[in-house]
């Protein structure tokens, strides 16, 4: 590899990728490598399916055991440690980071009862098979899975002049119907700064989503479409009529997934994760240009962000906690057995729990949403617990493989003379080129 294709090389393992592991060698040709990822299926990890999760659930809510005989929490617990044992040994770290993106675009939290035994399976069966496939297949598959349904208390909504609706009380959930106008698809203003929804509609589409629900005592255990829930006749939404049914749900999905300010909305949220928490306008046009000429394609979309010259300037992004955590332990490269135990434990006490945001809109991409005195003390802190589980590297050698070009000359000096290998470690990964991607 020449002097002048490194940096570009360690770019695309720290900004598309999930940082460097250990001193795997850098790709000849970063452009080709990224693209590579986005062909073929995920090669995610297995787990259990959603019918499997939600026959756990039931188990406990009807046997209510003690936390140590219950079925859900190991699976819970496992399927977390499970996604970020992947992460540091994915072959395919540019997708995985897509999985990540779209995973909290379409947040669902552990905070609801219920929802983290199916947390892992969602990201299996509602994220990963579309991460470069077309959006609309994406939102179907999401607002169809138990665990959004769960989430968002779709599964209780109850049309006020449906049969069940008829017996009283229960009533319409408007939560699923709002969270998807305003995060999932269309957002609040359009690129003009036009409103692109108001009440009504967000009404009228909890309406069409009633029956959207779980089964969860069934045979096959699973999103069910509960016809005595839904609200009958036809409805509006944004000016058009959809047929009552589940069809008017699915119908009236295609059409705000493929939407010009879903598109806008979604190309910001991409050069924001991808380029800067300001991305530039012409970045933001070229990606709903590529979502609307492919009929949202989002690999296509990832594809187009890798001819964006602009998201090959280094370090302009600031690393969340879980993108930090998963970059300091990709780039120690330490063997299972030498990993702190519980990392999930670890990305919660840096302000960063997985799969439980406190609200629908998931996790801040912006760095003034990590950049607290405390926040940061943290991250310094556990920079230099757990340096100490790298005293056998050397401190040049590891700093030289996880940044390469991009470390700073001051970042170099000050390892070169660190009192410990510890000490010279932590200064490694709380330096600010290790901060950012």
């Amino acid at each position: 590899m020449t002097q002048s294709a490194a940096p570009r090389a360690m770019v695309a393992q720290i900004r598309f990728g999930l940082g460097r592991r250990g001193d795997e060698p850098l790709p000849a040709d970063p452009d080709r490598w990224l693209l590579a990822q986005l062909a073929g299926t995920d090669p995610g990890p297995p787990g259990p399916d959603s019918t499997d999760c939600l026959r756990a659930l039931a188990h406990d809510r009807r046997e209510k055991p003690k936390p140590e005989d219950s079925l859900a929490r190991p699976i819970a617990r496992a399927e977390q440690q499970a996604a970020i044992a992947w992460a540091l040994t994915t072959p395919t770290p540019f997708r995985e980071r897509l999985v990540w993106f779209w995973s909290n675009h379409f947040t669902i939290s552990l905070r609801q009862g219920g929802v983290g035994v199916l947390a892992g399976a969602y990201v299996r069966e509602a994220i990963r098979p579309h991460v470069t496939g077309r959006f609309t297949d994406m939102l179907l598959a999401v607002m169809r899975h138990p665990g959004m349904l769960m989430y968002l208390d779709n599964a209780q909504s109850v049309g006020p002049a449906s049969q069940a609706g008829a017996r009283g009380g229960r009533g319409l959930n408007e939560n699923l119907a709002r969270e998807c106008l305003e995060l999932h698809t269309l957002s609040p203003l359009g690129p003009a700064g036009q409103p692109n929804y108001n009440q009504d509609d967000v009404t009228s589409f909890a309406a069409i989503l009633t029956g959207w629900s779980v089964d969860l005592n069934g045979m096959m255990p699973g999103y069910f479409f509960r016809e005595r829930a839904h609200q009958p006749g036809p409805k509006q939404l944004l000016g058009r009529t959809f047929p009552e049914g589940e069809r008017g749900g699915d119908a009236a999905l295609r059409f705000l997934a493929s939407h010009p300010s879903t598109l806008h909305h979604l190309a910001v949220k991409l050069a924001r994760h991808f380029i800067a928490d300001q991305p530039p306008a012409d970045a933001v046009h070229r990606i709903a240009t590529v979502l609307r000429e492919t009929d949202g394609n989002l690999g296509a979309a990832a594809g187009a962000i890798v001819g964006i010259e602009a998201a090959w300037s280094p370090l302009t992004k600031l690393r969340c906690p879980q993108d930090f955590v998963i970059a300091t332990l990709r780039a120690a490269d330490l063997p299972e057995d030498k990993r702190p135990p519980f990392l999930p434990g670890i990305m919660a006490g840096l302000g960063q729990p997985l799969w439980n945001a406190p609200l629908p809109n998931g996790w801040a991409d912006e760095a003034s949403g990590w950049t607290g005195p405390e926040a940061m003390l943290r991250r310094v802190d556990w920079s230099y617990s757990f340096a100490g589980r790298t005293a056998s590297v050397d401190p040049l050698q590891l700093a030289d493989a996880a940044l390469g070009p991009l470390m700073r000359p001051a970042t170099r000096e000050a390892i070169a003379h660190a009192g410990s290998r510890q000490e010279a470690a932590a200064l490694l990964f709380a330096s600010p080129e290790f901060q950012r991607r």
